[in-house]
């Protein structure tokens, strides 16, 4: 197969997908390597670009997907009278942007590093397919790990997480958060330890375990403010 009709297979299967494709999968269907698939894409999107056409191809990490030019966005929800979508708030954006950099998170890291409650908000970004599941943590209580998704990078004009921007150097206030996080964890692993008698306590529960960070949150807030953290107002 040519190189134009290698091209022009990629933009139909793209095209016909709706949706991000493996550029393993367009390997596979075409019989090309990989290098071939990343040029080929990589010359359509320069291609589109270049003459300013109403569509672009966009990489996803490991994922080609043909979509809409944004600079047309405001015609096209006129066309199909759709509504801007909400803005993310301040709590979500928070949220966002601690599981985008310590992925895979489990809930109660993120409580501890905002000192409040962000089961609405990881619920709100979960529903908006920024975030997703991915496994459970390997300590007692088994808490769900989430990351960023697709939708994320393509939301934000990122090809991969790599293009993140880089973090700050992180406070010293901020590396003892995560010290007396993982000394939490220790603590609960010894708790799950069966006792020498032969009896075994009962499992820890993702509730007690975020509880256990949650408490040591509002115990740090109240030493440096000395009032209770407030809880998380619905977005």
């Amino acid at each position: 197969m040519e190189l134009k009709e290698v091209e022009s297979a990629i933009e139909g299967i793209l095209f016909a997908a709706g949706e991000p494709v493996g550029v393993e999968r367009l390997c596979m269907t075409l019989e090309i390597d990989r290098e071939t698939a990343d040029a080929v894409c990589q010359r359509l999107a320069d291609q589109y670009s270049y003459e300013r056409r109403g569509i672009r191809l966009v990489r996803l990490e490991n994922c080609y997907q043909l979509c809409s030019a944004p600079e047309y966005a405001e015609y096209i929800r006129k066309a199909f009278e759709s509504r801007r979508p909400a803005r993310l708030s301040q709590p979500a954006l928070e949220v966002l942007s601690i599981i985008a950099y310590y992925q895979p998170t489990t809930k109660a890291y993120v409580d501890q590093i905002r000192g409040v409650d962000s089961s609405y908000t990881v619920g709100l970004l979960t529903e908006r397919e920024l975030i997703e599941e991915c496994g459970r943590l390997a300590v007692p209580g088994r808490p769900i790990l989430y990351r960023t998704t697709q939708n994320f990078l393509r939301s934000f004009g990122l090809s991969s997480l790599e293009e993140l921007p880089e973090l700050p150097n992180a406070s010293a206030e901020d590396e003892q958060i995560t010290l007396d996080m993982q000394a939490d964890i220790a603590r609960l692993q010894l708790q799950q330890e069966p006792e020498q008698s032969g009896e075994e306590e009962a499992p820890i529960t993702d509730e007690e375990l975020e509880a256990a960070a949650l408490e040591l949150a509002q115990r740090e807030a109240a030493e440096e403010t000395g009032r209770e953290p407030a809880e998380e107002e619905p977005l």
